[in-house]
């Protein structure tokens, strides 16, 4: 990959786009890991306005403490990038108490979404209010591949500038865009839980694993092909890919015929 060449590609598609809808820059939502770091670069390398926000909810400490971190170091850097932070943990705990008699095995994971849910509709606040458009920071292998992010969620965006890149080619972009080392090694999350999950042990396979099986899904291989720990990985991704679709996909519309919209009752 032409990593400098990449980086200004999407920096100018960033522009460009913003320029055409009549936005003054982005906000991009802020977590301490690698994807959010990222795109909040590039968009800074754009040269539009910048806003950084933090939204905590019950946040691990080491994870605040690199966004925070992140946002510094860009500030440093750039001159159009500004930061908000605004502890979103009392709403959340006050959804939770209103849902609190609800009985259901999935309540678990429904609440880890809502709290992507809950920071969604802050950045479209945040967004509105200041003319920018919201940045999303999912790759290609989350977005396309398994799935792994939340409807309406941090996968409610007006754009994404790393919607073609492999987890992989984010790392290298991450160093390229000097993308601060706690931030390169720390392991990928989605922060939506209460303990540390990471994404690995939600899903069952690394990254470059499921790249890798997601490049054999696309070549239409099969699980038969494989064994041991390929086989594994690739019943993962389909697994996670299968049950996703609806994420991928468009939302389906239901078509009336023609014929049924004549005034005529048949």
């Amino acid at each position: 990959m032409q990593t400098q060449a990449v980086i200004r590609h999407i920096s100018r598609w960033l522009a460009d786009y913003a320029v055409r809808a009549g936005a003054k820059g982005f906000v991009v939502g802020i977590s301490g890991g690698v994807d959010s770091a990222v795109v909040s670069a590039l968009c800074a390398h754009s040269g539009l306005d910048v806003l950084c926000v933090v939204l905590p909810i019950r946040q691990q400490a080491d994870q605040l403490q690199r966004a925070n971190e992140h946002i510094a170091d860009l500030q440093r850097r750039f001159i159009n990038v500004r930061s908000q932070t605004l502890d979103l943990t009392p709403t959340f705990e006050q959804f939770e108490h209103s849902v609190a008699d609800t009985v259901a095995a999935n309540k678990n994971l429904a609440m880890a979404n809502t709290r992507s849910r809950l920071r969604m509709a802050v950045l479209y606040y945040y967004g509105q209010i200041n003319g920018l458009l919201v940045a999303g920071t999912g790759n290609k292998v989350e977005d396309f591949g398994v799935g792994f992010f939340t409807k309406y969620g941090d996968g409610g965006v007006d754009l994404s500038p790393i919607g073609d890149l492999l987890k992989t080619q984010v790392y290298t972009l991450a160093e390229a865009l000097a993308v601060l080392p706690a931030i390169r090694q720390a392991a990928p999350t989605d922060g939506l839980w209460d303990e540390e999950r990471t994404d690995e042990r939600q899903m069952g396979a690394s990254y470059p694993e499921l790249e890798w099986a997601m490049a054999q899904s696309e070549a239409g291989r099969h699980a038969e092909e494989f064994a041991g720990r390929e086989r594994e990985v690739f019943e993962i991704y389909q697994r996670l890919h299968r049950a996703t679709l609806h994420k991928i996909q468009p939302i389906p519309v239901c078509k009336i015929p023609g014929e049924l919209f004549d005034e005529k009752e048949k």
